[in-house]
């Protein structure tokens, strides 16, 4: 079986898996409990745990109790080590993580087949940590589930959103992770992420920008499909790393979404 290894394991979140399982488990004891049944796609941050990992569990935490609804994970995060045109899939059969191994779903290469903006390469994921560090969180939540992990560069929202609708059934969960701004002073940046949430919350993709989200591309997309979808979003965080962790002069927003 070919396994894409962790790469930001005791870096980005403890690479011990006792300790990786009650640090996630904390985090979504933390989060507010959401009403209503389990959203049909979520975004939330991928900075290192210490500085985004209360805000994921605001995200995650609304699948308390989904593991017998989804099936798979439709996984978008952006390419931060390559540049790449369009959304890349690796050749791996399996992505590993200190909790275990996921299995990506062999038939998502030929849902995806002919479009052109698909293409598989495995020098997308072999660094990045943008989907890497959601998968503890789901691996706790959700049991087994077939993953396809998706990392996107250079697409544009009807590409994404084409990708989605290929793939998004009702039996499969939408995950784009995306941090938000980066390096503003504390209250520059809550203004600034504040106006993305508003975009984000009111479904314009279109309204978000270059500095707005390092995760802009696929999170764009997604607020299209949404959209034709009928879907509505509702905010469950928003707080940078100046309330978690990180000093106020230069901070990195963070933002939790649910869509159904």
């Amino acid at each position: 079986m070919r396994v894409r290894p962790p790469a930001v394991a005791g870096s980005f979140y403890p690479d011990d898996p006792v300790l990786l399982a009650g640090t996630v488990d904390g985090y979504l004891a933390d989060a507010p409990r959401r009403a209503g049944a389990p959203p049909r796609a979520l975004v939330a941050p991928h900075a290192g745990y210490v500085y985004s990992g209360p805000v994921a569990g605001s995200a995650f935490g609304t699948l308390r109790g989904a593991a017998e609804r989804f099936r798979r994970v439709l996984l978008l995060g952006p390419s931060h080590y390559v540049a790449i045109a369009g959304l890349a899939l690796p050749t791996a059969e399996a992505f590993e993580t200190p909790l275990g191994r996921v299995a990506l779903d062999p038939s998502a290469r030929s849902a995806l087949a002919g479009l052109p903006q698909v293409a598989v390469a495995d020098a997308p994921h072999a660094r990045e940590h943008s989907l890497e560090v959601e998968l503890p969180f789901l691996q706790r939540l959700l049991g087994a589930f077939l993953l396809v992990p998706l990392a996107v560069g250079d697409a544009t929202d009807e590409e994404v959103a084409q990708v989605l609708d290929r793939l998004a059934d009702d039996a499969t969960l939408v995950v784009v992770s995306t941090d938000l701004s980066h390096y503003l002073p504390y209250e520059a940046a809550r203004r600034a992420d504040r106006r993305t949430s508003d975009a984000i919350e009111t479904l314009r993709p279109e309204a978000i920008g270059e500095l707005d989200a390092c995760g802009r591309v696929p999170l764009r997309g997604l607020l299209r499909w949404a959209r034709a979808r009928g879907l509505a979003c509702e905010r469950l965080d928003l707080r940078n790393s100046g309330d978690t962790a990180g000093p106020p002069e230069r901070v990195v927003g963070y933002g939790a979404y649910a869509f159904a």
